[in-house]
Formats: C-alpha cells, sequence, structure tokens
C-alpha cells in the first residue's frame, strides 16, 4: 500500500474521529495513530528502542 492511501485513511480517520466525537477525539486518534506507527516500524525493524534513549549529537556549528 502506498504512503499516499495510508494518508488518506489516517486523514479520512481523523476527520470522522473530529466530526463526530469532537476535538477530543480528533486528538485521541492521533495520539493512538502515531503510537501505532512508531510500533508498526518497531516490528518492522525499521527502529531501534536505544534510538529513543540515546542522548543526541551536539551539532557545533550552532555556538
Amino acid at each position: 500500500m502506498s504512503m499516499a492511501v495510508v494518508g488518506m485513511i489516517a486523514g479520512m480517520a481523523l476527520a470522522f474521529a473530529g466530526y463526530f466525537g469532537g476535538f477530543g477525539a480528533f486528538l485521541l486518534v492521533a495520539a493512538l495513530g502515531a503510537i501505532g506507527f512508531v510500533v508498526g516500524r518497531f516490528m518492522d525493524g525499521d527502529l531501534d528502542p536505544g534510538e529513543f534513549f540515546r542522548p543526541r549529537e551536539r551539532d557545533e556549528r550552532r555556538r
């Protein structure tokens, strides 16, 4: 399934939640979708659990 179709389905789900359930339902569906996305990426092997707990490298050019 292409990412465009997945995005369309996610947008439709958020639209239905917002229309029928209000803003709270919209936020709940969005949060659960984000959690599901992260879990799915983890299960596919695209994410490593250590990526969430490792400190980020500082960019020395920003100083």
